[in-house]
């Protein structure tokens, strides 16, 4: 198939749907409506749209630093276009922005079971005796 990639973030309503439709939006930690992850995703550093046609099939975005550190989130492809590439292409597009900036420190928070993936693409777990750590309010 032929896909458009953009990096515009699309509208609130594709957004929405994709976050519903993909289950990330069932994977988060609180209570975050669709209007705060929508907010979230515009206040990123940079991200990619991936469409068929009018339709948005695959969102990833980064928060960074820009000059040396950046965090790969919310990547997503709707169930029916998963398992074509579009994860990959994402990831690689976004990879792709950090080395043009020179940005040499990626890294990425997997959801559940989806380390294998990301493992593909050339990303490392963390080693044991230094764990990723979370402080919650």
């Amino acid at each position: 198939m032929n896909y458009n990639v953009t990096d515009n973030l699309p509208a609130f309503e594709q957004f929405a749907d994709l976050h519903e439709s993909s289950g990330l939006i069932k994977s988060k930690k609180g209570t975050y409506t669709k209007e705060q992850l929508f907010q979230a995703a515009n206040n990123s550093w940079y991200c990619i749209s991936i469409y068929d046609q009018e339709q948005l099939v695959a969102f990833g975005r980064m928060i960074s630093d820009g000059i040396y550190q950046s965090l790969i989130c919310d990547v997503m492809v709707h169930p029916n276009y998963q398992n074509q590439g579009l994860g990959k292409l994402v990831i690689k597009e976004l990879l792709k922005k950090c080395k043009e900036e020179d940005i040499q420190t990626i890294q990425l928070f997997s959801a559940k079971g989806k380390q294998h993936f990301y493992k593909k693409l050339g990303f490392e777990e963390r080693e044991l005796d230094a764990p990723a750590m979370v402080f919650k309010m």
